[in-house]
């Protein structure tokens, strides 16, 4: 039987934590509040938490706790890309994970989201009880080639990716990421707004095949928009902040930890040989392949996995715990 998402639940609780450096960083729970620790990583880099995030997991089983990065979301001040980098937010993570009281929890995230809950994991593997992980990006060079140069996505949608190359006039032609980046560093705010909208509609449309048509008046909230263009072009003209292949390279740090990889077949964003790459590499991870799914972590098929992926991990840790 398909699942959907769980019902909408309130927050339990909520804050903004002072993480240093200028930065607070919104963080609320929701759930049972003695029951499994989860946190969930949202995407981007620059997305920020969704309420529907909460509802990936019972409310009855788990103590779920979502938070928005550093310079993103309803974090304070965002956009912004001062003292953001990779290992800025991995102490974030560890920094509410102590404010919590939590000895270890469950590391869940989709996109932009499983990179950083791969890297997290890798630095402090003896917080996380196990992973579950959808639509794997590991931030190499390749990866976004495949988003940004022509002969990746491209290839699929031509016609989307001219508008998208094309809002830099020419400019940049051997260098979109580049050029867009450039420019949402201007001081014209009129430029950087436009630019963050075809930034995040050239995302959206590589995002699910659920949809036929999606344009520019599906690009509704401008600042989401913008922290996604401004922090996604700064972490990836400097490779997220890690060496090539950093995360296959220290894989044995997370060998023994549970995880259930989830990855749509059609996923335009996030390439699925990449995630088969880290399933082979894993040995106790496991692919669940989605035939009919893309990237967005609430098409159909997604929303199913992810549901039954939850369920699953609660009754392995309480049988372990047990």
């Amino acid at each position: 039987m398909s699942r959907t998402l769980y019902p909408k639940i309130s927050v339990t609780s909520q804050q903004w934590l002072d993480v240093g450096d200028g930065h607070q960083i919104y963080l609320e729970q929701s759930g049972n509040e003695k029951g499994i620790p989860v946190v969930y990583f949202h995407g981007g880099p620059g997305g920020g938490s969704s309420e529907n995030h909460r509802r990936y997991f019972d409310p009855q089983l788990y103590r779920i706790i979502l938070f928005d990065q550093r310079g993103c979301g309803r974090s304070k001040p965002s956009p912004s890309i001062e003292n953001n980098t990779l290992d800025h937010l991995i102490e974030d993570i560890e920094l509410i994970r102590e404010h919590l009281g939590i000895k270890q929890w469950l590391v869940t995230g989709g996109s932009w989201g499983t990179t950083l809950a791969l890297a997290y994991g890798i630095r402090y593997p003896a917080r996380v009880l196990g992973f579950i992980l959808r639509g794997v990006f590991l931030a190499s060079t390749a990866e976004c080639d495949w988003l940004y140069k022509p002969g990746g996505a491209s290839c699929f949608y031509p016609e989307y990716y001219r508008e998208f190359a094309g809002h830099l006039g020419g400019k940049y032609n051997s260098d979109v990421l580049g050029g867009y980046h450039q420019l949402l560093s201007s001081e014209n705010e009129v430029a950087v707004i436009a630019a963050s909208k075809a930034w995040y509609l050239w995302e959206l449309r590589l995002s699910t095949i659920e949809h036929a048509h999606i344009g520019m008046a599906q690009v509704e909230d401008t600042h989401q928009a913008l922290c996604m263009a401004v922090i996604s072009s700064f972490y990836f003209t400097r490779q997220c902040f890690m060496d090539e292949n950093y995360i296959l390279d220290n894989i044995s740090q997370i060998q023994d930890i549970p995880a259930i990889l989830l990855h749509g077949r059609y996923d335009m964003v996030c390439q699925l040989h990449i995630a088969d790459q880290l399933c082979q590499q894993w040995r106790n991870a496991q692919l669940q392949i989605l035939p009919c799914a893309g990237h967005s972590g609430f098409e159909t098929q997604t929303i199913d996995a992810f549901c039954k992926a939850t369920d699953t991990m609660a009754n392995f840790l309480t049988e372990k715990e047990s």
